[in-house]
C-alpha cells in the first residue's frame, strides 16, 4: 500500500537537521528513558474544552497544558464508542482487527464475550520488558467478565497495579461503590470519580513505584460519561444555566481539576521534565446535545457536550463522533504552544511510545498506528495504513469511513452509498464531492472497500451471528465489494 504523507512539506535544511536530531529514537538502555502518562477522558467532545473554542466551559488546567506542548486540531479516536477506541490505544491496532469491535457490556449480557485477548500485545507489556513499572487507574471496559478468572484482567495485559471499574462508575461519579484494586473489591468510596482515580495514581506514584525505574500509567476517567454527577463547587461556576448544563459543564470542569491535580503532583515530584503526557478522549459526546428539557436534571438532560460544530456525535463515523481533543506535552522535545493540523489517531499512541523508548514494532501482525512523533516538530506523519473507522452501532448511513490526506470517504452499512469530503476545506462534512471529483471518489471508494475487507478478514470471527455487529459474513462482504467496484 502506498505511503500517505500529511502535514507540512516545505522545510529548510536547518530545520531538517534539527528535527532529525529530535526524532532520533531514545536508546532503550539509557537511564533517563521518559515516563509515559496516557490520560483518557470519556465522551469528551472536540468542542468541550476552552482551548478548543468553548466559550462557556471552564478548563483552566487543560488550557494551560495545551500551551506547554502540542495541541492537535485533527485528533481522532479509533472508534465512535469507548471499548474499541481503548483497545486501539493499548495495541496500536484498529478495533475490528484486535477483536474488541463493540462496546463491552457486563456479563452475562449479550456481547460480554468480547474482550481484549492475551494474544494481543499491549504497550504496557512491551514497556515492562524495558523495565517500566506499570499502572492503570479508572475505567477499564476491555472485558465483560470483570474481576473474574473467566477473562483477562488488567494485570494479564502488563499492569503491575490496577484500580478500576468494568465500565461506568456506579451508581454515579459521586461516591462510587464498584472499584476493584488488584482483584480485591474496594467497596464504597467517598468523593467524585475523577479525583478518586487521580488520587490513586498519585498514591501509586509517590508510595509504590520505584524511584530508579521509569513508569507507564494509564489514567482513564469516567467523566463526562453518564451517569453524571458533579461536585456542587464546580456546578456553581455555571450558576444561571439550566440544571442539565450545570451538571455537564461542572463535570468537565471536575475532570479538568483532577487532571490539574495529577499534573501538579508530577511537577511536585520533579518528574515533569522527563515525562511524556498524552491527553485525549475515547469518542465524541453523548446524546443530541439538547439534553432532555422535559425532564430537567435527569441524566439524559445532562448530555450537553459539544462537537464544536462538527457533524454527528458519539457512535457516528462522521467527525463529531470520532474527532476529539488531543494534546501532548514532552518538555525539551515539543515546543510549547505548538498547534498541529496533522491528523493523528488513538492507535498512534502505541507506535509513538515504541519509538520514544526505542522498542521495535511487533512484526508478526498489522500495526495500524503510525508514529506521530514527527508531528511534534512540524514534520509530516507517514502512514502505511490509512485512517479507518468501523463502528458497529453507527447510524446506517455512516458505518465505515477512511481518510487519506485531506480526503475522507464515508460509507453506509451496505457499502453501496458513499459520501466524499475534503476535510481541510469542509470539516463540517456539509458538501459531498463525489460528483465533483470522480477520480478521487473512485480511488477513495476502492481504498475503503479493500481496507474494510482486509480488516474483517484479519480479525476474529466474534461478530458473526451478532446482529449488532454491522458486519455481513465475509463471503457476502467479498461479493458485495466486487459488485460495488467502479468500472
Amino acid at each position: 500500500m502506498t505511503l500517505h504523507r500529511t502535514g507540512a512539506i516545505q522545510v529548510s535544511l536547518l530545520t531538517l537537521v534539527l528535527n532529525s536530531l529530535l526524532l532520533t529514537p531514545v536508546n532503550a538502555d539509557e537511564s533517563d528513558r521518559p515516563n509515559i502518562v496516557v490520560f483518557l477522558a470519556d465522551d469528551l467532545g472536540w468542542g468541550d474544552l476552552a482551548c478548543y473554542g468553548n466559550h462557556v466551559i471552564k478548563t483552566p488546567h487543560l488550557d494551560q497544558f495545551a500551551t506547554e506542548g502540542v495541541r492537535f486540531t485533527q485528533c481522532y479516536s479509533a472508534c465512535g464508542v469507548c471499548s474499541p477506541s481503548r483497545s486501539a490505544i493499548l495495541t496500536g491496532r484498529t478495533p475490528f482487527r484486535n477483536g474488541v469491535y463493540r462496546w463491552v457490556p457486563e456479563a452475562p449480557r449479550p456481547g460480554s464475550h468480547v474482550y481484549l485477548r492475551t494474544s494481543e500485545i499491549t504497550i504496557a507489556e512491551l514497556l515492562k520488558e524495558y523495565d517500566y513499572e506499570t499502572c492503570h487507574v479508572g475505567k477499564w471496559h476491555l472485558n465483560g467478565d470483570f474481576n473474574s478468572p473467566n477473562q483477562p484482567q488488567p494485570d494479564a495485559h502488563g499492569y503491575d497495579h490496577w484500580f478500576a471499574t468494568q465500565n461506568n462508575a456506579a451508581p454515579t461519579h459521586k461516591d462510587p461503590i464498584n472499584f476493584v484494586r488488584n482483584g480485591e473489591e474496594v467497596g464504597p468510596l467517598s468523593g467524585f470519580s475523577s479525583h478518586l482515580v487521580t488520587d490513586e495514581a498519585i498514591r501509586w506514584l509517590s508510595d509504590e513505584r520505584s524511584d530508579d525505574q521509569p513508569f507507564f500509567i494509564t489514567v482513564w476517567t469516567h467523566e463526562p460519561h453518564l451517569p453524571i454527577e458533579s461536585d456542587p463547587k464546580f456546578m456553581d461556576l455555571y450558576a444561571g444555566l439550566p440544571i442539565g448544563f450545570r451538571q455537564h459543564h461542572g463535570n468537565v470542569t471536575q475532570l479538568d481539576a483532577a487532571f490539574g491535580k495529577l499534573m501538579q503532583a508530577i511537577d511536585d515530584m520533579q518528574l515533569s521534565d522527563n515525562t511524556v503526557v498524552f491527553f485525549t478522549s475515547d469518542n465524541g459526546p453523548e446524546g443530541n446535545g439538547k439534553g432532555d428539557p422535559k425532564n430537567p436534571g435527569s441524566q439524559r438532560d445532562r448530555t450537553r457536550g459539544s462537537t464544536g460544530g462538527l457533524r454527528g456525535r458519539k457512535r457516528a463515523d462522521f467527525e463529531g463522533g470520532i474527532r476529539v481533543p488531543g494534546i501532548v506535552r514532552w518538555p525539551g522535545h515539543i515546543k510549547p504552544g505548538t498547534v498541529s493540523d496533522t491528523p493523528v489517531i488513538g492507535s498512534d499512541i502505541f507506535t509513538t511510545v515504541c519509538d520514544i523508548v526505542g522498542i521495535p514494532i511487533p512484526n508478526d501482525r498489522v500495526i495500524d498506528g503510525a508514529n506521530m512523533r514527527p508531528a511534534f516538530v512540524g514534520e509530516p506523519v507517514e502512514r502505511s495504513v490509512p485512517l479507518y473507522w468501523r463502528t458497529h452501532i453507527a447510524p446506517k448511513d455512516n458505518r465505515v469511513a477512511v481518510r487519506v490526506d485531506d480526503w475522507k470517504i464515508v460509507a453506509d452499512e451496505t457499502l453501496t452509498d458513499f459520501l466524499l469530503f475534503n476535510m481541510q476545506e469542509d470539516p463540517q462534512e456539509s458538501s459531498d464531492l463525489s460528483s465533483a471529483h470522480p477520480e478521487v471518489f473512485n480511488r477513495m471508494k476502492q481504498t475503503l472497500l479493500d481496507m474494510d475487507q482486509q480488516v474483517l478478514s484479519d480479525g476474529p470471527d466474534w461478530w458473526k451471528g451478532d446482529k449488532r455487529s454491522g458486519v455481513m459474513h465475509l463471503e457476502e462482504s467479498h461479493l458485495r465489494g466486487d459488485a460495488a467496484k467502479i468500472d
